[in-house]
């Protein structure tokens, strides 16, 4: 039985001595058993992410966490203080802390990823890229075009190598990312990219990049990159949008294959 089984119980009484929380706690959770903040924290966490606690709902006060886990106030400060950095709870001063969490689809990328098809993370890019690159258009320094300019050299004399494209194609498009000078739109970026770097594409891209594929493709990215230079934003939204349809076209030629 875990401990977030006995909270329920003991928001019902009315504790007031760490006797009375023990004759109530499981016996594999009396305070011995758990120590420090880790493990308190480990505690708290399993019984929010179980449903225990819903969210927006109160955790039990710091008295009486005190008392059910034998710890010192401090330490569960602590405790509650790694839920409030890992967004699982907020603390509210003179109210007390409260459940920040929705499910699952709030956990980490890396928990989906398995779940995203080729064909949703092509739709995702085209939601995301062409806003990118607008701004890119505007915001990109010069120094931001002459890196560009580095990685394109570098994704020409690939010689048709599928790794060495892909590492410098992610480069090219992070770096679009970064010239949008949107934080959010860069965050938002690195994750479609954590997808694209993921295993399960290694055999998708054996099949698609062949070295005409890679051809084409760099002479789109020739093409945006001569658009940023210029400041010509509806040639470099024309390019990218072109450059990602083609790669869709790519993809369902494989999957009808």
């Amino acid at each position: 039985m875990e401990v977030c089984e006995a909270w329920p119980v003991e928001r019902e009484m009315n504790v007031t001595d760490q006797s009375d929380t023990k004759e109530f706690l499981p016996e594999e959770l009396a305070p011995e058993a758990v120590r420090g903040a880790g493990g308190i924290t480990a505690r708290l966490r399993r019984a929010i992410e179980s449903g225990v606690y819903q969210d927006g709902e109160q955790l039990p006060p710091e008295r009486q966490l005190s008392m059910a886990f034998g710890a010192a106030r401090s330490t569960i400060r602590k405790a509650l203080d790694q839920l409030e950095q890992g967004g699982l709870v907020v603390r509210r001063v003179g109210s007390g802390t409260f459940v920040s969490y929705a499910g699952p689809l709030q956990s980490p990328l890396k928990d989906i990823t398995d779940f995203i098809s080729p064909l949703q993370l092509i739709e995702a890019r085209l939601a995301v890229e062409p806003a990118m690159t607008r701004l890119a258009c505007i915001n990109a320094s010069a120094r931001d075009l002459e890196r560009m300019a580095e990685i394109l050299e570098n994704m020409e004399a690939c010689g048709g190598d599928k790794d060495v494209f892909t590492r410098w194609d992610s480069e090219f498009h992070e770096l679009l990312a970064r010239c949008s000078r949107n934080p959010l739109l860069m965050h938002v970026y690195q994750q479609i990219n954590e997808v694209r770097a993921h295993a399960q594409w290694d055999a998708m891209k054996e099949a698609i990049l062949t070295p005409e594929h890679i051809k084409e493709y760099n002479r789109q990215h020739r093409a945006m990159y001569d658009a940023l230079c210029q400041r010509d934003v509806q040639a470099a939204l024309e390019m990218i949008k072109m450059h990602l349809a083609t790669a869709r076209e790519d993809l369902l030629g494989v999957d009808s294959a």
